[in-house]
């Protein structure tokens, strides 16, 4: 099986599952029915459990309380039935960071919020922050050998973020958004997969002290942030 987020990274020219899940966040999206959401909880107890590469059909299965023809039904197979999960919890993820920056009263200060949320809401997720830590072979290449595309992705979202900023004259209209977003999601993306022995990951303080000293000047002088 590939590894998990590459699964997530549609064909060429198509939205990709993280596309879609971020779509799904801002539009909100209609809930799962109740044995596709049985199927999903169970199966993601399963991976958390026993990691992706261990964990059968079978296994979900078993733990959903239903038939294996049952998951066949709703998954035709195990990669779809991982990428929707994944997916799902993308999704979470982009309810959070939408959630968590909502009130902040300056751009400075959603960029901060936004840094420390996603760094917290991955590396606490019990899926994507589980496989990294005993499983780094199923998430770690798709950020690392896959042509850039998982991070390109995320790189849009961010993008799209300081876009609607820049349009709302919070950032001066000479800053290059795409290529801060490249920046901000490449700091993110190694603070993740690679340890840092300086930088508490865990200490939401110091986050968001490393995102005001070096995030914050990418969106051009202090006289440019406007509420």
């Amino acid at each position: 099986m590939e590894p998990v987020l590459s699964a997530l990274i549609g064909p060429s020219g198509a939205p990709s599952a993280l596309e879609v899940a971020f779509t799904e966040a801002v539009e909100g999206a209609e809930q799962d029915d109740e044995v596709s959401a049985r199927l999903l909880d169970a199966a993601y107890e399963q991976f958390c459990r026993m990691g992706v590469k261990r964990s059968t059909m079978t296994d979900v299965a078993r733990l959903a309380g239903v038939s294996r023809i049952t998951v066949y039904r709703r998954f035709a197979t195990k990669d779809q039935l991982v990428e929707q999960v994944v997916r799902r919890e993308f999704r979470r993820y982009f309810d959070r960071f939408i959630e968590d920056i909502r009130d902040a009263e300056t751009v400075a200060d959603r960029v901060v919020l936004g840094f420390v949320s996603s760094l917290r809401t991955i590396r606490r997720n019990r899926l994507i922050g589980g496989l990294m830590d005993v499983e780094p072979d199923a998430i770690v290449p798709s950020m690392t050998s896959d042509g850039g595309r998982t991070l390109g992705v995320v790189r849009q979202f961010v993008a799209s973020r300081l876009r609607q900023e820049q349009r709302a004259g919070n950032i001066a209209g000479h800053v290059e958004v795409d290529l801060v977003a490249e920046m901000m999601v490449r700091v993110s993306a190694s603070l993740l997969v690679i340890p840092s022995h300086v930088i508490d990951l865990d200490d939401d303080e110091q986050v968001r002290a490393v995102a005001r000293q070096f995030l914050v000047p990418m969106l051009g002088p202090p006289h440019s942030l406007h509420s």
